[in-house]
């Protein structure tokens, strides 16, 4: 459903998003997971023509939804395009629901902008869309206003409005970084369930390895602007074989249990333009070799599906 060809976003001389690539079937959700400032959520404001202007472009790659090329095309087009429409949720619903305006005014306004609906008729749909979330009493909060509405309440009204497009590829950005363990569980369970029932493609931002091992069928970890690795989620954590996957699994708090302190992976992620000559997890890496410092590293294909950005990986059966 979306595919990703060499993606490179580029602010004059530097680029923010290197060569990234990556797919997603239907009813398949793909989580994109690394450090803050790691190219995430600028890969999937490319990927929705959200970019902002003046300031990053798409320098090269494509884009592409059913095998069809968006790249070229303007935002509105994209979440209308054919038959398979694109939606995006985004990390604080406060930021992206108007605070003066009531919850079911906001829905039907997109419900009407995509089907050729009455008010009425609109209404309805709007009501349809919360009981859809899971939303208690979907008729009387058509008439709240945000602010009377609790956080995993809001985030529903979002997917709500999200769903309004019908969309077939869906685009969560850390939708749900801001609400307590509880109401995450209760998102994250409503966002597969709605994958599956719509067999919609689900790309799933976070820096959570914790929520992508509940949610995600596939994952692909970012690290200075590129896909560092790619595999199954079980793969990933049964054994991951670029060292900052491993990394990240190792701060897990499930992982540091018994130890007296939490690991941390030592250092910063390189800022754009301040990209060493090699590899640029070298200066942070555990199993540095003297060659990290100069040479590109290969993407290596580790297994069927698995793949790593890395000259050596720590899990290297079957690499060609």
């Amino acid at each position: 459903m979306l595919s990703v060809e060499n993606l490179t976003v580029s602010v004059g001389p530097f680029d923010l998003v290197s060569d990234v690539s990556f797919s997603i079937g239907r009813g398949e959700i793909l989580g994109l997971v690394g450090e803050s400032g790691s190219g995430k959520s600028m890969t999937s404001l490319a990927v929705m023509g959200l970019l902002p202007r003046p300031g990053p472009s798409i320098r090269s790659g494509r884009v592409l939804l059913d095998g069809a090329d968006v790249t070229p095309l303007e935002p509105w087009q994209r979440v209308e395009h054919g038959h398979v429409p694109m939606a995006m949720i985004f990390q604080e619903p406060m930021t992206s629901l108007n605070p003066v305006r009531r919850i079911g005014d906001q829905i039907i306004e997109a419900v009407q902008v995509r089907e050729k609906l009455s008010v009425a008729q609109a209404r309805v749909r709007a009501r349809e869309l919360l009981e859809q979330v899971r939303i208690p009493d979907a008729a009387l909060q058509l008439s709240a206003f945000p602010h009377q509405l609790s956080g995993g309440m809001r985030q529903r009204v979002m997917i709500a409005v999200a769903l309004a497009c019908r969309p077939q590829v869906l685009i969560a950005d850390e939708p749900t970084t801001a609400l307590d363990v509880t109401v995450q569980f209760q998102i994250l369970g409503l966002l597969r369930r709605l994958c599956d029932e719509l067999h919609m493609a689900m790309l799933f931002i976070t820096h959570d390895m914790g929520v992508i091992a509940q949610l995600a069928d596939r994952l692909a970890v970012m690290y200075a602007g590129r896909v560092v690795e790619t595999a199954s989620v079980g793969a990933v954590f049964d054994a991951p074989s670029h060292p900052y996957s491993r990394a990240l699994m190792d701060c897990m708090p499930m992982h540091s249990m018994g130890k007296r302190r939490l690991a941390t992976i030592g250092g910063q992620a390189p800022r754009p333009g301040t990209l060493p000559k090699g590899c640029a997890f070298a200066p942070r890496c555990s199993n540095l070799r003297d060659t990290c410092h100069h040479i590109p590293p290969p993407r290596l294909l580790v297994a069927p599906g698995h793949e790593a950005l890395c000259a050596y990986p720590l899990v290297t059966e079957g690499v060609t």
